[in-house]
């Protein structure tokens, strides 16, 4: 009698066991369901220019956010490049910024999204020209003594030196914060050479005489933000 208590004990420990077993298994699968699906289940347009300038939208899976780009280079009143790009996206790269130079201004519109194919549309042209009252240096050839007046959300003065086969080039002017402490200031330097100073208040960024490259930062931007 005693043996048989303590196999029927045994026995149902055993389904007990089995029967936690089963629950396991099948919450799981339950709970992996749950989850993973939340790390890649929105889906956004990616559209990356080639050479020419276009591209073709197609559709890819993204963690949390999609992304709208447009960088847009001007020269004077003219429009040096404009580039329009899609992606997945986060929020810290959701802004607006603009670096300016005076005979070169480079605008950096972005945007995010949340929901699925929501950033099929490109982003309009803006120009936001308006002085904000702040002024840095600027340089006119090699004479780097001239004012500029900042516009838009500009709120701080710049010094970049860009280093391209051993030749130093240095350009100043104006800038917005996200141009200096955001994603694009910590991916400009280390990849492409350039060591880029910010500062906040007027003329702090340092009148001096020094080679001027606008074209190769405005280049080095775009490739940032084409390929980071």
């Amino acid at each position: 009698m005693i043996t048989d208590k303590c196999c029927n004990l045994a026995h149902t420990k055993s389904f007990h066991l089995l029967q936690l077993q089963v629950k396991m298994y099948l919450i799981v699968p339950i709970l992996v369901s749950l989850l993973l699906p939340k790390a890649y289940s929105l889906k956004c347009f990616e559209c990356t220019p080639g050479e020419s300038g276009a591209c073709t939208d197609k559709e890819t899976d993204c963690p949390t956010q999609c992304g709208n780009t447009r960088i847009t280079s001007y020269m004077g009143g003219t429009t040096l490049s404009d580039v329009n790009l899609k992606s997945c996206s986060v929020p810290e790269q959701c802004l607006t910024a603009s670096v300016n130079f005076g005979m070169m201004r480079t605008m950096i519109a972005s945007t995010c999204c949340n929901t699925d194919l929501c950033n099929s549309q490109s982003i309009p042209e803006t120009t936001k020209t308006t002085p904000n009252g702040k002024k840095c240096f600027t340089c006119t050839g090699t004479d780097c003594t001239s004012a500029l007046s900042c516009v838009g959300d500009e709120d701080r003065c710049i010094s970049t030196i860009v280093n391209m086969g051993g030749e130093k080039m240095t350009m100043k002017g104006c800038a917005s914060k996200s141009i200096c402490v955001g994603d694009m200031s910590g991916a400009l330097g280390p990849t492409m050479g350039i060591d880029m100073k910010c500062c906040e208040g007027n003329l702090c960024n340092n009148a001096q005489s020094i080679g001027l490259s606008l074209l190769l930062l405005v280049t080095s931007m775009v490739s940032v933000a084409l390929f980071h």
